[in-house]
C-alpha cells in the first residue's frame, strides 16, 4: 500500500493548514460544516476588514500609514487606546486629516475609566467594576469627549461601558452626534455569549470586540443571533491573554464574518495612557503591528482564503437591530 502523494489535488475552496500532507498520512481533518459558516457580511459583501490598534497619536499614525504602504497591508481602521482626553485638538485634527487622506477610519477612546479612577475595586483580585465609567462625572466626561471629538471630525468612538454606549447612541439618534458616527465596544468589556453580544448591538454598538479566547463554536453561536461586525485580536496583548490565533484566521473569518482582524502584539509593554516618555516604544510597536498584519495576509493568501476583503475605505456596518430610544 502506497501513501497518497502530498501533491494530491486540494479540496474545493480554501485549503486548511497542512491539509494535503496530513490527508496523505491518514490524519486529515473532518469536513467543514456549511452550517458553521456565518451568513453575514459587510454592506459591500466583504467578509473582513483590518484594524491596527494602539495608534496613540499623529507620529504613530504616520508610522502605520508608511509601513502599511511599504508592506502593502490594507488598513480599514486604526484605533487609539489612551483616550480622547490625552490628545490635543491639533493632534486630533491632524489624525483626522491624515486618515481621510488615506481612506482609513479613525477610532478614538472615550473618557474616564474605572482603572484610572480613584475607586479601588478595579484593582482588587476580582476586578470590581473594571473599565466601566464610575458615577455621573465619568459618564459626563465620556460624553464631553464624544462631542469634542465629533466636532473635530472623528466618526468612530471606542467605549468601555454599556451606559456610555446607550447614552451616545441616544445622542446620535437625537442628532447631537452625526448620524454616521459609529461606536466600537472595547475588548476590555467584550461579551462572551450570544445574548450579551446581541444586547450590545441593541444598545447601539456598530462593532463589538470579543475576547480572543472564544472557541470556534462560540463564534458560530454569536452569528446565529447577531449580524453586528465583530472585532477580534488575532494576536492579543498580554493583558488580554497574549493569545495568537494566526493559523485560525481563515476559519475565524468563515465563522465570524463580518469581522475586523485586529493586529495586536503579544510580549509588548503596555503604553496606556500614552505620553512622549513612551514614544520609541509606541512607534516601534506600531510598526511591528503592521508587519504582523502582513504575516496574517500572507497566510491567508497561501491558503487561498484572501478573497472577500471589504473594499478599502469602507466603514459603515449596515442595518443593525436597536432598542427603541425614548423621545
Amino acid at each position: 500500500m502506497t501513501d497518497t502523494p502530498v501533491s494530491a489535488a486540494p479540496s474545493a475552496g480554501p485549503r486548511r493548514p497542512g491539509e494535503a500532507a496530513l490527508t496523505a498520512l491518514g490524519l486529515g481533518a473532518a469536513p467543514l460544516s456549511p452550517a458553521d459558516a456565518s451568513p453575514h457580511a459587510f454592506p459591500d459583501g466583504g467578509k473582513w476588514r483590518t484594524e491596527v490598534p494602539s495608534v496613540e497619536g499623529p507620529e504613530a499614525l504616520d508610522v502605520v500609514l508608511e509601513e502599511s504602504a511599504q508592506l502593502q497591508v490594507p488598513v480599514h481602521r486604526v484605533s487609539q487606546g489612551s483616550g480622547i482626553w490625552m490628545l490635543t485638538d491639533a493632534e486630533i485634527t491632524e489624525m483626522v486629516a491624515r486618515c481621510a487622506e488615506h481612506s482609513v477610519e479613525l477610532c478614538l477612546f472615550t473618557g474616564p475609566r474605572g482603572t484610572w479612577d480613584t475607586g479601588a475595586s478595579a484593582r482588587t483580585d476580582s476586578g470590581g467594576a473594571g473599565l466601566r465609567s464610575r458615577g455621573h462625572d465619568a459618564l459626563a466626561g465620556c460624553v464631553e469627549d464624544a462631542l469634542r471629538a465629533s466636532a473635530l471630525g472623528v466618526r468612530c468612538l471606542l467605549v468601555a461601558d454599556e451606559g456610555v454606549l446607550w447614552t451616545l447612541h441616544r445622542l446620535r439618534e437625537r442628532g447631537d452626534l452625526p448620524a454616521d458616527t459609529t461606536f466600537k465596544v472595547s475588548a476590555l468589556i467584550g461579551p462572551v455569549n450570544p445574548a450579551s453580544y446581541a444586547v450590545f448591538e441593541q444598545l447601539g454598538a456598530d462593532s463589538v470586540n470579543v475576547p480572543s479566547d472564544l472557541t470556534l463554536a462560540q463564534f458560530t453561536e454569536i452569528r446565529r443571533v447577531s449580524a453586528a461586525p465583530m472585532d477580534l485580536y488575532i494576536e492579543a496583548p498580554d493583558d488580554l491573554g497574549g493569545y495568537v490565533r494566526m493559523y485560525e484566521v481563515a476559519e475565524l473569518i468563515r465563522r465570524g464574518a463580518p469581522l475586523y482582524l485586529k493586529f495586536g502584539l503579544a510580549k509588548a509593554p503596555g503604553i496606556y495612557p500614552y505620553g512622549r516618555h513612551l514614544r520609541e516604544l509606541a512607534l516601534t510597536t506600531a510598526r511591528e503591528r503592521v508587519r504582523r498584519g502582513r504575516l496574517a495576509l500572507d497566510l491567508l493568501a497561501r491558503h487561498g482564503a484572501d478573497g472577500d476583503m471589504a473594499a478599502p475605505g469602507s466603514r459603515l456596518p449596515g442595518p443593525l437591530n436597536r432598542f427603541r430610544t425614548s423621545s
